[in-house]
Order: structure tokens, then C-alpha cells, then sequence
């Protein structure tokens, strides 16, 4: 594996990105945006993370973005956008391109794959990308939104901020939704809402999958099993999900 921290993807000092390629000059590459509730968290990822996908030849680029309470929407939604196109039209050797995160990660992936003004305003579009990644996002209004707002985190509000809003007659690609059976209150009914939207317009089935897992919100995104990373499993499941299609 080799490790490329702290890249610069935009002027500011927050807007970096920690790349991990394989060996090989063309592989698939997984950009993943962290949790932490759009306030906190890093893209100090767990080191067993990116050594289970590169060992299996897959990059992985994990972004840092602006966070409250010193930045507002839509900045982190900008940055995310910015990531993807300054990987997609810098790094050399990608086949295929991969989006997701978890937490507020995954309100982010939603968002860039739902609301089209992000990548587009990058000259990105979200079927450039080969398939998303959503991994316990909130599809509502996000709770912090609504906490900086003045409003009750517990809210649930659909508005122009949420990834929930703009899902429509489009043409996206495939998505895998990852949620816990003991997540966040209202996360996997939000999570199955979401889904049912998407078939309500006619996303075909086999583009969409859910994976319920026991426990808690993203506990798996540290957990080892049989001393490998859970976590990285559970994106190479994706990614050869999406090879089947």
C-alpha cells in the first residue's frame, strides 16, 4: 500500500484528502467521507480500512471537509463536490469511481447523489459515478442543521437541505444503503422511506440494495472480523455487487 496524506484539494487548510493506492497502475477507487455529525470527526481513517481494500486492489481517498460550528451549509456539500472532481480529474488510473461515507458522511453521499447542483457545479454528474455508498446518512433535514438553526435536533423536516427532497425521475446508479437495526432513532424507518421513494419512481430494483445490520449506529466501521476489517469487507461486498450488475 501506498499512502499519500494530507493532499490539497482546494485553497483552504481543512480541504484535504489521505490516498491509499495499490499496487498496479489502474484500480478502483473508493472516495469515503467521515462521520461525525457535520461538527467533527477526521479522515484519519482505521488503518485496517485502507490496508484490506488496496491489498485487494482497490484506492481509497478519504476526504476532509469544513465542519460546524465554523463552517455553515452548504460548505461541507461543496467540498464533498470539489474532492470528487479533483480526484476524478487528477489521480491517474482509475476504472471506476466510488462514493460514500458514513453518518454524516452519508448525508453527504446522498446529497451528491440526489441533489445534482453540487457535482454539477464541479462539471462532475452523479453517473460518473459507478455506484454510491450510503452508510447510515440522515435523508432528512440533518440534525445539526437543525440544531445551528435554532430548531429541535429531534425535528423531521424535509426541505431543500435534505437528501430526501430531491429524489425524483432520475437516472442514478447503483446505491447501497447500510443501517443498524439499533441505529439512531428514526434512522432505518428514514433509511426504508428513502428506498421506498426511490421505487415509487421507478428506480429499478437491482440498483438499489439494503443491508441491515445488528447493533448500533456504525459500529462496524472499527470492527475486525476474523482479524480483517469488517468495515472494509462490507465495501468490497459493494463494489463486487456492482460488478455483477
Amino acid at each position: 500500500m501506498k499512502t499519500l496524506p494530507d493532499i490539497s484539494y482546494g485553497p483552504l487548510p481543512t480541504q484535504l484528502i489521505d490516498l491509499y493506492l495499490p499496487e498496479g497502475d489502474e484500480f478502483d477507487l473508493y472516495i469515503h467521507f467521515h462521520g461525525g455529525g457535520l461538527e467533527s470527526g477526521s479522515r484519519r481513517v482505521f488503518d485496517p480500512f485502507p490496508r484490506f481494500l488496496t491489498h485487494r486492489g482497490v484506492a481509497l481517498a478519504s476526504v476532509e471537509y469544513r465542519m460546524f460550528p465554523d463552517a455553515a451549509y452548504p460548505d461541507f456539500l461543496e467540498d464533498a463536490a470539489l474532492a470528487v472532481a479533483y480526484i476524478k480529474n487528477t489521480v491517474k488510473g482509475i476504472r471506476r469511481l466510488f462514493v460514500g461515507g458514513a453518518s454524516a458522511g452519508g448525508y453527504i453521499s446522498m446529497m451528491l447523489c440526489f441533489d445534482k447542483r453540487w457535482l454539477s457545479a464541479v462539471g462532475v454528474s452523479p453517473t460518473d459515478i459507478a455506484g454510491f455508498f450510503h452508510d447510515a446518512g440522515q435523508p432528512t433535514k440533518h440534525f445539526n442543521l437543525l440544531k445551528y438553526s435554532g430548531l429541535d435536533s429531534r425535528r423531521v423536516i424535509v426541505d431543500d437541505t435534505a437528501p430526501l427532497y430531491h429524489i425524483g425521475a432520475e437516472a442514478y446508479p447503483p446505491m447501497r444503503f447500510t443501517v443498524s437495526d439499533k441505529d439512531l432513532p428514526g434512522r432505518l424507518e428514514q433509511t426504508r422511506l428513502v428506498i421506498a421513494t426511490l421505487r415509487h419512481f421507478g428506480i429499478s430494483e437491482d440498483k438499489i440494495s439494503l443491508d441491515i445490520r445488528g447493533g448500533h449506529h456504525c459500529h462496524y466501521c472499527e470492527a475486525m472480523l476474523d482479524g480483517q476489517s469488517l468495515y472494509g469487507q462490507m465495501i468490497m461486498d459493494f463494489i463486487d455487487w456492482i460488478k455483477r450488475q
